[in-house]
């Protein structure tokens, strides 16, 4: 038979199983929104993963103080070296993705370094527009 204090037992146990599924669910967002930023930026998430770091309160966009979650990860440019990152999520949003500082290669070609002096520039368009 259920008593008062079994039905009291189970509600704490349906509360606790009901807060990890929601963790569960805003990490697997968090993991999701990391990965789309490291594909933008052609960098790539180690261990395909993000682990919490901590819950607290932290100043949003417009200065107010929300309790947020933030999670670190560690990803890689060269396939050498790790390098850190943070995300935080209010809720279900993404907020604030954090990168450590990391060497990255320009990949457009520099301009060719000719010169070209103004003075002959201006002859040969001069004689140009004359025609």
């Amino acid at each position: 038979m259920l008593t008062l204090g079994n039905i009291f037992v189970l509600m704490l146990l349906a509360t606790a199983a009901a807060w990890v599924w929601h963790n569960h669910g805003l990490r697997e967002r968090a993991l999701e929104r990391v990965k789309q930023h490291c594909a933008k930026l052609d960098i790539e998430l180690l261990d395909g993963a993000v682990a919490l770091k901590r819950i607290g309160f932290v100043k949003d966009g417009q200065g107010r103080r929300r309790l947020a979650r933030i999670y670190n990860f560690e990803f890689t440019v060269t396939g050498e070296a790790r390098h850190p990152g943070t995300i935080t999520q209010f809720g279900a949003h993404s907020a604030h993705i954090e990168l450590a500082p990391y060497p990255f290669e320009i990949k457009t070609p520099l301009p060719s370094a000719d010169v070209i002096e103004l003075s002959q520039w201006r002859q040969d368009h001069a004689s140009k527009n004359r025609h």
